[in-house]
């Protein structure tokens, strides 16, 4: 179908519509996300003074800190079938109300085990936000216009990065000791406010389905159903069924590549605050503001790459090139973490490269997957390789524990985007170029 039969006035009425779509729910979407990404990982900060006053050691806070994707992962797909059957307005409500309440609740942790069993809850009650909006994304845009749409989408979380780490260094220094309670305790309590309102929000704003929306016309309804439709026909090679997709070998092909990423995308958003601070940098405020750098740096690469990569339908190399961009600058960050200035530069590097594999990745599974195939298959991907997201905080950790220093921990880091890279090289171009 072409925008001439829209009936619609105008030659660009087909970029009027998906326009329209877009600011209806791509914004809000990715307001939603940068909620979520600071509650998953403002525990980064909370270490400065958290570790202090419990007494955590590197390897008790990067275990905690870690274990959030065991309940993740534990939960991710059935959370993912439940909101393809229940509707998105629902399902994502509930999970950003249920983990506001989760993240507030960390003020009372006293003990190692307390902080495991609230990482662990708090990944229960996330998982499935984000594949259930990466699902939700394949209701109304095709695959050619998701590469720009899921990397704006993800600007969420260098976003969160560029307004949260500052914040949380205010709230940390601000509020400590007022009413005898901890900054970090006032952090997690103010921080967790936003994610119960836009929970509230979300049963306003969002629809389940094009069929649903009120706000879009009759022509523009049918016009985005039948691209979405001729999307999915394209899509017929992929599997259809849950059963399906643990058999289908590229869907765990997927699973290696994203995990990869992952390690490098955890361990710059978990550490960043202690990297920082390790160059000699001082005051927890100061932390925030010289941590917000590397977002922004990055919140450009994933919008240029991204359209880019709709541009020329080509999904590789975009995904490549960001890639071996991350392993240069932990490498180069790790050998010089006494120059706050080089290594603020080459973190800056490895956060515009690391951050920007993430929503080009999805470019790849979600152009052979789709409808139940599609939740399920979602589900299965970034849970697998989220568990990168335990891995790769815990590793940190533990070889900080052991050798006094983050170098070895970013060398290894480096080394698993190379080999992400190299496992994108491998993929067949005529699966995923859409």
């Amino acid at each position: 179908m072409t925008s001439a039969t829209l009936a619609l006035p105008g030659d660009d009425a087909e970029t009027r519509v998906y326009n329209k779509v877009f600011w209806r729910i791509v914004p809000f979407l990715m307001l939603c996300y940068v909620v979520a990404y600071l509650d998953r990982v403002n525990v980064g900060f909370a270490k400065l003074q958290m570790g202090q006053d419990l007494g955590f050691s590197e390897t008790v806070f990067g275990l905690g800190a870690g274990v959030f994707f065991i309940g993740y992962f534990l939960f991710e797909l059935p959370s993912n079938l439940l909101m393809h059957k229940i509707g998105a307005r629902i399902w994502i409500a509930r999970i950003m109300i249920t983990w506001g309440l989760m993240s507030a609740a960390f003020i009372f942790v006293k003990t190692p085990t307390q902080f495991y069993v609230m990482r662990f809850l708090l990944g229960l009650a996330e998982a499935g936000f984000y594949p259930g909006v990466i699902l939700y994304l394949t209701y109304w845009f095709p695959a050619h216009r998701r590469g720009k749409i899921v990397a704006v989408f993800m600007s969420a979380i260098p976003v969160a990065g560029i307004f949260g780490n500052p914040l949380s260094g205010w709230i940390m220094d601000r509020f400590h000791d007022v009413y005898g309670m901890n900054g970090w305790q006032w952090m997690f309590i103010l921080e967790a406010l936003p994610a119960l309102l836009v929970g509230i929000a979300v049963i306003m704003v969002l629809d389940n389905s094009i069929a649903k929306a009120k706000w879009l016309s009759d022509d523009e309804k049918r016009f985005l159903a039948s691209e979405v439709a001729a999307d999915v026909q394209h899509t017929k090679q992929g599997p259809h069924s849950v059963s399906a997709v643990f058999k289908d070998g590229r869907v765990w092909w997927m699973c290696l590549i994203y995990f990869c990423f992952v390690m490098g995308q955890y361990a710059l958003t978990f550490w960043l605050p202690t990297l920082v601070k390790s160059t000699g940098i001082t005051g927890n405020l100061n932390i925030g503001l010289l941590s917000a750098i590397p977002f922004i740096c990055a919140i450009i690469a994933m919008n240029l790459f991204g359209r880019s990569a709709d541009a020329k339908r080509e999904r590789r190399w975009h995904l490549i090139i960001p890639a071996l961009m991350g392993a240069i600058g932990f490498t180069v960050a790790a050998s010089y973490t006494q120059n706050t200035v080089v290594a603020i530069a080459f973190l800056s590097l490895a956060a515009a490269g690391t951050l920007t594999c993430a929503p080009l990745f999805w470019s790849l599974p979600t152009a052979f997957l789709s409808g139940t195939g599609a939740a399920a298959g979602i589900a299965v991907i970034n849970s697998v390789g989220n568990l990168a997201g335990f891995v790769s905080p815990y590793l940190i950790g533990y070889l900080k524990d052991l050798t006094h220093s983050t170098q070895i921990g970013m060398y290894v880091l480096a080394g698993m985007l190379v080999l992400g890279a190299f496992a994108v090289w491998r993929t067949p171009a005529a699966l995923v170029n859409r």
